[in-house]
């Protein structure tokens, strides 16, 4: 069995999304002067590669810690959408991937853009849903549609329906995934655990796929 690391790494100058702040990692103790090594961690909850809660962007949505452990871990289906940078994932494209979709738990939509990462225009472009393509997956039994850019809506979207359809059918969204070329179509589980923080609306995870 191969783990595939679908994380990016998290340091003080990494992307984040528009002018959101930046994580600290600050050192606050050394072996040198206290015996040990100690760091300060401040970052965001939606900092880099990390999940969605429905209470993201929902009132009255669940928080992470409102799900089982299941609904973190499952078989996963990834779509090439890179043919969609600029526009739309229309729903004619699905369609055409029903039954796979039928029978996955992640949908993962591959644009490319974690190659963009460290770049200006990864915020810029990518491929997003149609509202079409968005109601319509709400209706299979999916646990998250993951995707390797910075927000399932447009940067630029202020009502963000995107996050409102999917959140809203408690299906979670999985955001800046990295390495999806070393991935297969299909074969292979999807593990997105968030970390154990009470009242999570989203939460910055170490996502791995196994194969």
């Amino acid at each position: 069995m191969q783990i595939i690391d679908l994380s990016h790494e998290i340091h003080n100058q990494m992307t984040v999304f528009g002018e959101t702040e930046k994580p600290e990692i600050i050192r606050k103790c050394t072996i040198e002067e206290d015996g040990y090594n100690l760091h300060e961690l401040k970052i965001n909850s939606h900092t880099g590669t990390h999940v969605d809660a429905p209470a993201h962007m929902v009132a009255g949505g669940k928080y992470l810690e409102d799900f089982s452990l299941d609904k973190f871990f499952g078989k996963g289906f990834m779509l090439n959408a890179a043919s969609f940078c600029c526009g739309e994932i229309p729903l004619s494209f699905l369609k055409n991937y029903e039954s796979q979709i039928q029978e996955t738990d992640f949908l993962i939509l591959n644009s490319g853009w974690h190659k963009k990462w460290k770049s200006y225009d990864y915020q810029t472009n990518y491929p997003v849903l149609s509202i079409e393509s968005a109601k319509w997956l709400t209706k299979f039994n999916l646990k998250g549609i993951g995707l390797d850019y910075i927000s399932i809506d447009p940067a630029d979207s202020q009502d963000v329906p995107l996050h409102k359809i999917i959140l809203g059918a408690e299906i979670l969204i999985i955001e800046n995934l990295n390495n999806l070329d070393a991935l297969p179509e299909s074969g292979f589980q999807f593990q997105c655990l968030p970390l154990n923080v009470n009242k999570a609306d989203g939460s910055t995870s170490r996502i791995v796929a196994f194969v």
